[in-house]
């Protein structure tokens, strides 16, 4: 059997596929042949492109869940889903209203169930093995103070993942990859200026944030037949992580002046 990263034929669906790291799963989706539908509430001025080809869109809300039946009752068939919408404002516990922090948890935990739901027996209809990809946040294994809300639902996000790998094996494989920082055109309202991202950079063990693409690669491996006996798993795509804090605060081993 000769295995590779061709998706060629194969139609992904990825939510918040129209910017930042949606917008490189999707364009890494279609340089591997993938037919791509991107997902978002607002059309964008610009489509998805990539090796002369370009997504289809579709306009959905993901937290709605009739809505999204409907769509997923629309298609002929799936092959790929990337539940990639989601994210958080700045916003600590102690702040806002609770129906702030509620949709948060929404948008990052419910929905991908209510979408990843809807999916599974289109993918059964579909011939080989359907592939769920969850986008998770290492604010899921360790604390996110300001996220809170974010990173319980990410927390959440990645048992949600290891459950239904095991309910709706063997015909569906779910997997989550559970992102570092990122690149993007928002970087700069989470890091700063030029400088800031150089100084959060010199932080990963790497010495760069990840690009969009690093993760659309990582989705593409998922779905292909290199990943046919992976599902359950939590791919950690951080740069080697965050640099210990004791590194800095020690002082053996330190030159002084």
């Amino acid at each position: 059997m000769t295995l590779a990263l061709d998706l060629t034929g194969k139609l992904a669906v990825v939510t918040g596929g129209v910017r930042g790291v949606g917008l490189g799963i999707s364009r890494a989706l279609l340089e591997a042949g993938a037919d791509v539908i991107a997902v978002a509430r607002r059309r964008p001025d610009a489509l998805p492109e990539a090796a002369g080809r370009t997504a289809r869109f579709a306009s959905l809300d993901v937290r709605d869940a009739a809505a999204v039946q409907g769509f997923m009752d629309g298609l002929d068939r799936l092959d790929v889903l990337v539940n990639n919408a989601g994210g958080s404002p700045f916003l600590p516990v102690s702040d806002g209203d609770p129906a702030v922090h509620a949709k948060i948890i929404q948008l990052n935990l419910t929905a991908p169930l209510i979408v990843s739901r809807a999916a599974a027996p289109v993918m059964r209809r579909s011939p080989g093995t359907g592939s769920i990809i969850m986008v998770s946040s290492v604010s899921a294994v360790r604390p996110s103070p300001g996220t809170a809300a974010y990173g319980a639902a990410k927390a959440g996000l990645e048992s949600l993942t290891a459950s239904l790998a095991v309910e709706w094996a063997p015909r569906v494989r779910v997997n989550a990859i559970t992102l570092g920082m990122v690149r993007t055109e928002r970087s700069h309202l989470h890091y700063g200026d030029e400088e800031g991202v150089a100084a959060v950079a010199r932080t990963v063990p790497l010495g760069r944030l990840a690009e969009p693409a690093d993760v659309g690669h990582a989705c593409v491996f998922l779905a292909s037949d290199l990943a046919a006996y992976v599902t359950g798993s939590a791919l950690l795509l951080h740069g080697g992580g965050e640099r210990p804090a004791f590194l800095d605060a020690a002082n053996v081993n330190k030159e002084t002046t």
